[in-house]
């Protein structure tokens, strides 16, 4: 009877280490995680339906996507943005408008690390995921007030609505860290900043929207060219539409924008039926990296987009 069970034991234990040593193996094979998150300010639905934006269409179509996800509110950038990247609406992040600082707000946060900053999908990264590289680039001042620097890799502001550098910059990034699990938030406000000059809908405002496109387009062949692309999950998405010169309104153009990802294991041409809001995008890239999520976050993960 010793014998016997002694017997088990052993079994028992070379079953463990090469269970171990086969999951260790799949692990090691695999490739680090990389995604990139386009993120193009104050694009309406009716704008990108009217514009010319092959590179974005092409994305759709080898991805999930939905022309009516819906934003918080109010429907601005700071506010938006912040809960794209932090799972959750100013209700719980605290910032309710574009002047949001850390030591200047009126509702604070439900939740904080340990200088006053809500939790967003970087701090969850750098806490869960070993060796992960994480870069900013954004052309509009306010936008980085609302994260704590001690979780960025780069981060990278151009001026002026100016952002073809910091394109360039980003693929250098993803590329220099090619071998390493990576998020990147690729930004440009110069859309937004069409439609406040000459009008949401203007022709000024679509070609805005074709110029990024071209630009996402001249992205997404060099990390081709160097075979990074297939091996790339990529969001792109927006914050809010508009109304003439303006947003932050509750009409449907103004809170309803695009939203898409591609990459390995996503549905293609597949169109979201059911509803989905910005709130879910850090969601989708803490599932990407394999990551739990806060509790105080309140959005949800998308099951349906992924294969």
């Amino acid at each position: 009877m010793k014998t016997r069970k002694t017997n088990v034991h052993k079994f028992l234990a070379y079953f463990i280490l090469i269970s171990f040593a086969f999951y260790a193996a799949s692990c090691s094979s695999g490739k680090p995680e990389r995604v990139l998150f386009i993120a193009l300010d104050g694009i309406s639905i009716e704008g990108y339906q009217t514009a010319k934006t092959p590179n974005i269409d092409k994305l759709m179509q080898k991805g999930s996507f939905s022309l009516k996800t819906r934003v918080v509110m109010p429907s601005v950038t700071l506010p938006n943005w912040t809960s794209h990247l932090t799972g959750s609406g100013p209700e719980q992040h605290g910032v309710t408008d574009n002047g949001w600082l850390i030591d200047n707000h009126v509702l604070p946060a439900v939740d904080t690390d340990d200088k006053g900053y809500y939790p967003s999908i970087f701090k969850i990264l750098k806490d869960q995921v070993p060796g992960v590289r994480t870069a900013f680039y954004y052309n509009w001042a306010n936008l980085i007030y609302p994260y704590n620097r001690d979780y960025l890799d780069e981060v990278r502001f151009q001026e002026n609505y100016e952002y073809i550098e910091n394109f360039e910059r980003a693929f250098e990034f993803i590329r220099e860290n090619r071998e390493k699990p990576t998020f990147v938030f690729l930004y440009t406000v110069h859309t937004d900043g069409a439609g406040h000059s000459h009008g949401w809908m203007s022709p000024e405002y679509i070609e805005s929207i074709e110029n990024a496109d071209f630009h996402i387009g001249a992205l997404l062949d060099k990390m081709e060219k160097e075979g990074m692309l297939e091996d790339t999950h990529i969001i792109v998405t927006s914050d809010h539409g508009g109304v003439n010169k303006g947003h932050g309104g509750v009409t449907p153009t103004e809170m309803e924008v695009p939203w898409s990802l591609t990459g390995p294991g996503v549905k293609k041409n597949n169109k979201i039926t059911g509803p989905n809001n910005t709130v879910n995008s850090a969601f989708v890239v803490a599932h990407l990296f394999k990551c739990s999520t806060p509790e105080s976050w309140t959005g949800r993960m998308i099951h349906s987009i992924f294969e």
